[in-house]
């Protein structure tokens, strides 16, 4: 009897896209774009290639803060305003 490759799992996701910021967050793309634009989210995507993504801890660390303003925020993450 031939035995199986052992299964790896994936580890929790390190990086999201826009959509799944938006999940995330539980809104829509439009108004993560829109949040952005008036300088209410503070997290700055990282180029990844030619894609952009978020990191997830970025992410929770901004929310668990209070989700405050992009020029809150980045001086407070040693990042510039």
């Amino acid at each position: 009897m031939l035995e199986s490759p052992p299964t790896t799992t994936c580890p929790d996701v390190l990086a999201v896209d826009a959509a799944g910021v938006a999940k995330l967050l539980g809104i829509s793309e439009s108004h993560l774009f829109a949040m952005r634009r008036a300088g209410r989210f503070g997290p700055r995507p990282t180029r990844l290639g030619r894609s952009c993504r978020f990191l997830v801890s970025e992410l929770r660390a901004w929310a668990e803060a209070g989700a405050p303003s992009a020029a809150a925020w980045r001086p407070a993450r040693g990042g510039r305003p």
